[in-house]
């Protein structure tokens, strides 16, 4: 486990923290809380969480931010309320109201079978308040400005989304329980659901609950989180094909030599993370569709 990183000229703490983010903190904030936390620059997460939203937050610290990618494609699963009848700029609740329908007469059966006309493979048009980039710039700077830029579709996966009543919530908000690609705008479905059913919807109290195998059950919000809850770089990449090496191979992926997919024993398509014999990570290799495996990210040795 990663020693502690706080006081000066501390070492680096080097591995992730999966934070259960609250609602009100942006991304960004949450990176920056971790800075002061672990007392060191080198912090960044694998996938923004809206400021409203709450739940699971990875968080790398120190040389691991540059594995960050590994995980950023990992699946994803959510749970939030859609309420229907309304729908909003922001496409939830924090944005103002565009429009309202009557649709008290809507049944929790035709709720579910638009739901399940939106599972699969769909087409997302993403929200100008999402922080995808278009001409260099972010969608929500320029929707701050005013601005309203073309934005092409693009093919997300969505293989659960689940509908149950919320008797609690009021008429019209039914409970949803959603897992998706990564890339896929829960919001953006919340706004189609509403309109497949002849009308318009927003989404609220959003909550990821899960990104790959990193769940609610294991995050911890900022102020609980502490040296104790940092995850090794091996156990931050337990969703990688984990490959440990003998001693000559250590010694290749340390100065980022090619090796040999059969003689590793690297099955699948990659990328695979590589461990020495204590379970250590040491490097994570890609396949070059051949029998060579090549080094993408180095940890042992740098600095």
């Amino acid at each position: 486990m990663p020693g502690p990183s706080s006081g000066a000229g501390a070492a680096e703490t080097v591995g992730m923290v999966v934070v259960d983010k609250e609602a009100g903190w942006t991304s960004h904030d949450a990176v920056a809380r971790c800075r002061r936390i672990f007392s060191q620059r080198r912090v960044g997460h694998a996938g923004t969480l809206d400021p409203d939203a709450t739940g699971v937050l990875l968080v790398g610290l120190g040389r691991f931010t540059r594995m960050l990618r590994f995980l950023t494609g990992l699946p994803k699963s959510y749970e939030g309320e859609v309420v229907l009848g309304r729908a909003t700029s922001t496409l939830d609740a924090s944005g103002s109201v565009t429009g309202t329908w009557d649709m008290s007469g809507v049944t929790l059966g035709e709720v579910r079978k638009a739901a399940l006309s939106l599972t699969g493979v769909v087409d997302q048009v993403p929200p100008m308040v999402s922080a995808r980039k278009v001409g260099g710039r972010r969608l929500h700077e320029l929707a701050r400005a005013g601005i309203e830029v073309e934005r092409a579709a693009r093919p997300v996966t969505v293989t659960r989304f689940d509908v149950d009543p919320s008797p609690d919530a009021g008429p019209g908000v039914f409970r949803i329980a959603v897992d998706c690609s990564t890339g896929t705008y829960v919001r953006v479905l919340a706004a189609d659901l509403g309109e497949a059913l002849g009308g318009g919807a927003h989404l609220r109290a959003l909550r990821r609950t899960r990104v790959g195998s990193f769940g609610v059950d294991e995050a911890r919000t900022l102020a609980m989180l502490d040296d104790a809850h940092v995850l090794t770089p091996a156990q931050a990449l337990r969703d990688l094909p984990q490959i440990e090496l003998d001693g000559e191979m250590q010694r290749s992926v340390s100065h980022g030599l090619a090796l040999d997919r059969v003689s590793v024993g690297a099955a699948g398509d990659g990328p695979w993370a590589l461990l020495d014999r204590n379970g250590d990570l040491l490097a994570v290799y890609e396949g070059t569709g051949s029998d060579r495996m090549v080094a993408v990210c180095v940890l042992v040795g740098n600095g």
